[in-house]
């Protein structure tokens, strides 16, 4: 057993809603068992997966009963070995989805993720089709250890793919195409989404296409860009601008390796002004990324210069309200908008 406890999550709280309107990380375990029960190839891995314990949020409570012990791993606090193993698994023929505890120990697996899975295909032409699951943001008051957004590492890393839902039904959706790509795909689920966001999920077998950006509000005054949590804060702030006359189009880029190129590129050109705003720090951070595609791509079609919004240069505060000043939030979206609008 490792040092996880059960952070305060009931088991009652994954159980999936009888209709369509399913809580975030519902989705995310529909989907896991869906595909198990669909492809035998599919295992999941990780620490504490498995027995009664589920996972440190309860993701796969009940999975070893279901699909035996040799499909629901529970591994050694050992992510290094673990993701090693993985990609050995992957290369067999098994299709591995690994559970990271959190994101933050993401790192601890750098080399076997960035050094071998990733580049395997290039070198020998071997899929690794793994998937890792990454839970990771903040806002929780988990402190620095249990709140950090590093999915810029992994974007940076060519060979692999990088997906984050901000939504229930892409939850699931971008879990079965991460699932079925023969490329190992980093997939951050946004911790503060799991219990307090409900949503639509379409009945049924389908996905969420990786690559694909998604127009989440249309508008023409300027456009907000994010992904995960912060999408709910851009909308809230759209809500706000739109009531003082400013109509904003958020884009959710849902993919950030590949970057959906064509619906950046398309929402800067048609609103001319853009903010982007993600929860992890923003220096160097994907945000980056998206702002020199604009300016290289669509600079004549700016009226203003491209604005972001990120965390700040310091690691995730545990203080309530140290953890507010760092994190962007609908207001801070909203201040920034107001004054990009009027530029």
């Amino acid at each position: 057993m490792s040092t996880a406890s059960n952070f305060g999550f009931s088991d009652i709280e994954t159980t999936v809603d009888a209709g369509r309107e399913l809580t975030y990380i519902a989705a995310i375990s529909e989907a896991l068992r869906e595909e198990m029960r669909r492809n035998p190839n599919v295992l999941v891995m990780g620490e504490d997966v498995a027995g009664e314990f589920g996972g440190a949020f309860k993701v796969t409570k009940g999975f070893e009963a279901e699909f035996g012990a040799r499909r629901v791993i529970n591994t050694p606090i050992a992510e290094l070995g673990f993701v090693g193993a993985a990609t050995g698994m992957a290369l067999m023929g098994l299709r591995p989805v690994i559970e990271m505890q959190f994101a933050d120990f993401i790192s601890t697996a750098f080399d076997s993720i960035v050094q071998f899975a990733a580049t395997t295909h290039y070198r020998w032409n071997g899929a690794v089709p793994w998937v890792i699951r990454a839970p990771a943001d903040g806002g929780i008051r988990s402190g620095p250890f249990h709140s950090q957004n590093p999915e810029a590492w992994f974007v940076h890393t060519p060979g692999l793919k990088v997906v984050a839902p901000a939504t229930p039904a892409d939850a699931k959706g971008l879990l079965l195409a991460a699932i079925r790509d023969d490329n190992p795909v980093i997939y951050f689920e946004s911790k503060p989404l799991y219990r307090a966001l409900k949503g639509y999920v379409p009945p049924g077998d389908y996905v969420t296409p990786i690559g694909q950006a998604h127009v989440a509000r249309a508008g023409n005054d300027l456009s907000i860009i994010t992904y995960g949590a912060m999408l709910h804060q851009a909308l809230a702030a759209a809500e706000r601008l739109a009531s003082a006359g400013i109509m904003a189009e958020v884009l959710d880029l849902r993919t950030l390796k590949p970057l959906d190129t064509a619906a950046i590129l398309a929402t800067a050109r048609k609103t001319g002004k853009v903010l982007i705003v993600h929860a992890a720090n923003k220096l160097a951070g994907v945000g980056a990324e998206v702002a020199a595609l604009i300016a290289e791509e669509a600079f004549e079609w700016l009226d203003a210069p491209v604005q972001r919004i990120g965390g700040l240069d310091t690691p995730v505060p545990f203080s309530p309200s140290l953890e507010d000043a760092y994190r962007p939030n609908a207001e801070k979206i909203y201040v920034a908008a107001r004054a990009l609008a009027a530029f």
